[in-house]
């Protein structure tokens, strides 16, 4: 009989080997990549003597469609209930429209981690020379700066207020007709960001942590969120973490944090990648770091996330690319992502031998050189095929 995931008093899930799993489908090219991913997913879990119920929740279009509303309140009600749970790419107009669906189930839900690994599969094109020296781990703080939505549209009377009331309380000069808005970066939200970072560096035997932040210009948000997590590291971490201003980049047998600037670490990540392990960021400079990241080892159609709570327990995985429209229902694109997406929830929900499964199946399938498109372009001797047939490819080789 199929059963709820669940949460002990002592913070650890409790996953039956029958769960029920919430999934959105998503927006354009959702209905491709979700059943080649979910075939596999399956069929791994099977092989393990495990079985998902899936439980279809509704959000982006076809809500819209069947219910009028982009966002039902039922689905974030069962995303509460359920905790853990997976989507496809949603729509998101760019100018106008509604607010982001994704942003808005990460706030709503406070997944205040956006949990995006990033390392390179063996013989996916890459357009690095080295792409094996990535491995790194981004969190991304999910539900403060920019991404808050707190702006003003410009020439409103909103924002000639907030203008006035700028200038006459500061004494700040904002041009006429400007957009305004507010970037909250907060200490407590810093703080639980950069502990998990940190717990997660100590449980998987990573060499560093790195802060990476604008603190040289926004002195006062990112300088803070930079100050804030050295502290932590002194105030929590200090029998097994030190800050590289406290050890001189020395850590001996501990955790070693440290930080960098963004610009820089853009040119890091691209220049000595070996040198970083595990990033702490806040909302925006994550988003730009991950997808840059996610093309030195094949592009955002392989690149997984997940959104969590580590303290209430919810989870969503998803699929980092868009919805790509123009090839929705054309069974083309690369399920990768969402499905390298459902290896994280695996091991997230503990049944790391059928992640591990899928892992191998995968590569052994790039290795056979069966691959979708986007490969097959960049590849010699490939033979291309359709998401669903890459999907089949994966499952026969588990």
């Amino acid at each position: 009989m199929a059963e709820k995931i669940t949460l002990s008093a002592e913070g650890v899930l409790s996953v039956s080997d029958n769960p029920i799993i919430p999934f959105i489908e998503g927006d354009g090219i959702g209905i491709d990549i979700w059943p080649a991913a979910k075939l596999v997913l399956d069929a791994a879990a099977k092989k393990h003597g495990k079985k998902i119920e899936w439980k279809e929740l509704l959000a982006g279009q076809k809500a819209f469609d069947e219910t009028g509303e982009w966002l039902p309140e039922q689905t974030i009600v069962d995303f509460r209930d359920y905790l853990i749970g997976i989507k496809g790419p949603l729509t998101t107009p760019i100018g106008g429209g509604f607010r982001s669906l994704n942003v808005t189930l990460r706030q709503v839900l406070d997944l205040y981690v956006c949990l995006r690994p990033v390392r390179w599969f063996q013989g996916v094109p890459s357009p690095v020379k080295h792409p094996e020296l990535v491995d790194m781990v981004i969190f991304r703080e999910n539900t403060e700066d920019v991404y808050r939505g707190l702006e003003l549209q410009a020439g409103t009377p909103e924002a000639e207020k907030l203008r006035a009331f700028l200038k006459e309380a500061f004494g700040w000069e904002i041009p006429d007709m400007s957009a305004l808005g507010i970037k909250p970066i907060s200490k407590g939200g810093s703080e639980r960001l950069i502990r998990a970072a940190i717990k997660y560096a100590l449980d998987h035997q990573r060499e560093s942590v790195t802060l990476v932040h604008k603190g040289n210009i926004q002195k006062y948000t990112e300088g803070a969120f930079m100050k804030w997590g050295y502290e932590l590291v002194r105030n929590e971490f200090a029998d097994v973490a030190v800050g590289w201003d406290d050890c001189g980049g020395k850590p001996g047998s501990k955790l070693l944090v440290k930080d960098v600037i963004a610009d820089i670490a853009l040119q890091q990540v691209l220049t000595r990648p070996s040198e970083i392990d595990v990033i702490a960021t806040m909302n925006l400079n994550g988003d730009y770091i991950s997808d840059a990241l996610a093309a030195q080892v094949g592009g955002i159609g392989i690149a997984p996330g997940a959104n969590i709570n580590y303290m209430t327990g919810h989870g969503i995985f998803e699929a980092t690319h868009g919805t790509a429209p123009k090839y929705a229902g054309q069974d083309k694109v690369n399920p990768g992502s969402v499905l390298l997406s459902g290896v994280m929830m695996f091991e997230h929900l503990g049944w790391t031998d059928a992640a591990n499964d899928i892992i191998r199946a995968l590569e052994a399938t790039i290795a056979d050189k069966i691959v979708t498109y986007d490969f097959a372009r960049q590849m010699e001797d490939a033979t291309e095929v359709k998401c669903s047939e890459f999907g089949s490819a994966i499952a026969d080789r588990l």
